[in-house]
């Protein structure tokens, strides 16, 4: 297993952003709990990026001089990342889980037109195959009697920019050779931070939390923070910076399987077999990404 690891230096982080990205597939469960406590919207992802910069805080201060040596590049970076991240957790209180996954995950295509763009990524017939396997995958699970996924509300709009913002975060990150997992995780949160503090005076016809509600939902905060989220995102960040945009998008596609069938399992949204044909084709994606052989790419002139 180590020599199979040591020939393929991208299977270990594929593997890692596949496992993690299907994991992504039930967040929306908390940031329901948190919307019915009382922490609606913004204020849910207001709440969840202060409660894990103060978590970090010992780290930041710790590391204040490597995180002072990334300068504004890596603040922002971390404004795009945590921006793109704040957009889709509101996005799940604000519209369906469905379709806010779905809307997101178009990902793929924006990643993969940065890197040919912006990284000179040639696109080839495997990526070319994996890339209509994942959107065919979506379109299947939408539902072709619905056309175009386009935006419908705030948070569909919502979703959509968080993918792009998100493929761009992860190019970043990955033309990025000095910030290590440690500080792109605390300027992911710090930007996050920023970002949401400015969208929740924003009034989106969501009630501003009371004592009680913030007092009720800090318990699952941390635990959500302190177990999961942060742990998740210096794991996804280590991996992100080691492979390109594109496959990074792909990978993490596995959530939309798991989203839509926990959305299925929990609520009224429905699966059935269009959403099994579906996933079959998003994982069918990831398998063929997961096994192509990736050569570092290097920033076009």
């Amino acid at each position: 297993m180590l020599h199979l690891f040591d020939r393929r230096p991208d299977l270990l982080p594929s593997v890692v952003l596949a496992l993690i990205g299907m994991s992504w597939g039930v967040f929306w469960l908390p940031m329901r709990l948190l919307d019915e406590i009382g922490l609606g919207g913004a204020w849910a992802t207001l709440a969840v990026f202060a409660t894990a910069i103060v978590l970090l805080f010992p780290v930041i201060i710790a590391r204040r001089r490597r995180l002072a040596a990334g300068g504004t590049s890596l603040l922002v970076t971390g404004m795009i990342t945590g921006a793109a991240f704040a957009l889709y957790a509101t996005a799940l209180v604000l519209t369906e889980v469905v379709y806010t996954i779905l809307l997101f995950y178009l990902t793929p295509v924006w990643s993969t037109l940065l890197g040919r763009i912006m990284l000179g990524e040639k696109i080839t017939r495997r990526r070319l195959l994996a890339l209509i396997l994942g959107i065919a995958g979506l379109f299947v699970i939408l539902g072709f009697d619905r056309g175009l996924p386009l935006p419908r509300n705030i948070g569909d709009w919502m979703a959509l920019l968080s993918g792009i913002g998100r493929a761009y975060g992860s190019l970043r990150l990955y033309r990025s050779e000095t910030a290590s997992a440690w500080e792109s995780t605390s300027a992911f949160f710090a930007g996050g931070l920023l970002i949401t503090l400015v969208g929740v005076l924003i009034p989106i016809d969501v009630t501003t939390p009371s004592s009680e509600s913030l007092v009720a939902a800090t318990p699952w905060l941390f635990l959500l923070v302190a177990a999961y989220l942060v742990p998740s995102m210096l794991v996804l960040l280590w991996a992100a910076s080691r492979l390109s945009p594109g496959r990074v998008g792909l990978l993490l596609m596995g959530e939309v399987v798991v989203g839509v069938i926990s959305a299925a399992l929990l609520t009224d949204e429905p699966f059935g077999g269009r959403e099994l044909i579906g996933t079959i084709l998003i994982v069918s994606a990831g398998v063929i990404e997961v096994t192509r052989r990736q050569a570092r790419s290097t920033p076009a002139d």
